[in-house]
């Protein structure tokens, strides 16, 4: 039972680490189109951020992309691309 409760937290907290309204907002302002947030990106934002959401997207030059938005409060947001 332990284990399930252990379990049920992390993934409450894993949850809280994405802003996917922020992430959007952030890609659409930028020109990309198409876009699908997705979950937590593990090591993918430096240790300040706050916030690390995956998504994939077309670009403002219509190519397929996949990355992160990296966000934390007081400060802005970087995408940060996957190669």
């Amino acid at each position: 039972m332990k284990k399930i409760i252990g379990m049920a937290v992390i993934c409450f907290a894993l949850a809280g680490c994405t802003d996917p309204e922020r992430a959007a907002k952030v890609l659409s302002d930028n020109g990309f189109t198409n876009i699908h947030i997705g979950g937590y990106s593990w090591a993918a934002c430096a240790k300040d951020d706050n916030y690390a959401t995956e998504f994939n997207a077309t670009s403002p030059a219509g190519k397929q992309v996949s990355g992160v938005v990296c966000s934390a409060w007081m400060k802005g947001s970087t995408i940060r691309f996957f190669d």
